[in-house]
């Protein structure tokens, strides 16, 4: 129970959730099997526990022994039991001992030996984020229910032989998901919700009582737990064995570094090749702005004619349609009264506006204009459009 304390403590801390299903005894992540090894010497205190890794077509004598009750444990994604490897068991297990599974799924040889056939044989993963397990009353002592909000990793019995299988445990659509089926004087259990003895669902509450009862159907009398990693491992090397024939090639530092770097270079190749055959495209002219062009050539039109007072009006004019335009104010009285609310609008000078205002409104009366005073009135006029 240390050990479990422990590792609560640590998921605590940890608040990226790593979501890998190991189902290894040594992984203290929340689908590693930490807990449930260590606790079995809590439940079988008089004990020998071990772990092995040995297929069972190299067991030796001392697995068939019959004067020492012994106990196997298999958790695993998937059980790809053969047929030499099924026949070691099911002996195994007739000389008075138990054998305990729990897999998703499990190879057609297995279930054609056991005479079953589990929704996994089909199913992808079930949708949804929780498992709810319940063990039954018979065969224990009391009915439990269990649950936790983790992965959905089961599956569940939809074909058995009666006759031989007594059912355990169900999920809570109550299918049938854990079984014994009795073998000369042992028997086989077989559980398909493997996820269930991670170390998620046995911390998660009170849930460590469904793992002590469903390993309770093992006989306390026996001497020696083995938990069983040959098929965890057959599985992982049966996954490697699967990788493509590039991956193989990659475990070569040379050829994988000599294959990079070919392929960079193919790439850069690729790339100057399209670079070079593109068409060239001209740069475009700035177009020319030609309302500025005809303005500048009246305006030289009007200075070269000496017509200074006609070039001034129609500097003024432009003046105050610019300021009807952009300040919404009536220009038909050019008063004290205009000149104040021009300057709240844009802001400008009072007196400026009074300058340019009273330089207008001479233009009227006035016989003509000399060079200076149509370049002072230009300077007033731009220095308004600038600063309003």
């Amino acid at each position: 129970m240390i050990a479990a304390l422990i590792l609560a403590i640590g998921v605590k801390r940890d608040r990226t959730l790593d979501e890998r299903i190991t189902f290894n005894k040594n992984d203290k992540i929340p689908y590693g099997t930490y807990v449930a090894f260590h606790e079995l010497k809590y439940l079988f205190p008089k004990a020998d526990i071990t772990s092995a890794r040995t297929g069972p077509e190299y067991w030796d004598s001392t697995y068939y022994d019959d004067k020492v009750k012994k106990a196997l444990i298999i958790i695993t994604p998937q059980f790809i039991a053969n047929e030499t490897e099924m026949n070691n068991i099911v002996a195994f297990a007739q000389k008075g001992n138990d054998v305990f599974i729990s897999t998703r799924e499990s190879s057609v040889t297995a279930q054609d030996y056991m005479k079953f056939r589990s929704s996994a044989s089909f199913d992808a993963f079930e949708k949804g984020d929780s498992v709810i397990l319940s063990l039954d009353k018979p065969p224990f002592p009391s009915a439990i229910t269990k649950s936790y909000p983790g992965r959905k990793f089961q599956s569940y019995f939809y074909k058995y032989d009666s006759s031989l299988t007594a059912v355990l445990g169900h999920n809570d659509e109550n299918d049938a998901v854990f079984i014994r089926m009795q073998t000369g004087k042992g028997n086989i259990y077989l559980h398909v919700v493997p996820i269930a003895f991670t170390n998620y669902f046995l911390l998660h509450k009170n849930n460590m009582a469904y793992y002590e009862d469903a390993l309770s159907v093992i006989s306390p009398y026996a001497k020696k737990v083995i938990w069983d990693e040959y098929f965890l491992y057959k599985l992982y090397d049966h996954r490697r064995q699967n990788k493509s024939w590039l991956y193989v090639l990659f475990k070569f530092p040379a050829f994988k570094w000599g294959l990079l770097t070919a392929i960079i270079a193919i790439a850069i190749f690729a790339l100057l090749e399209a670079r070079r055959k593109q068409r060239y495209i001209p740069e475009l002219a700035k177009a020319n702005n030609d309302s500025l062009d005809f303005v500048k050539t009246i305006g030289r039109l009007y200075y070269e004619k000496n017509d200074h007072k006609d070039l001034a009006r129609k500097m003024g004019l432009y003046f105050l349609d610019y300021v009807r335009m952009n300040y919404k104010l009536s220009t038909a009285t050019l008063d004290e009264n205009f000149i104040r609310n021009l300057h709240f609008k844009s802001g400008y000078n009072e007196s400026e506006l009074k300058t340019i205002i009273s330089f207008i409104n001479f233009l009227e009366e006035a016989p003509g204009i000399s060079d200076g005073q149509l370049a002072e009135f230009h300077k007033q006029l731009e220095n308004f459009y600038k600063n309003s």
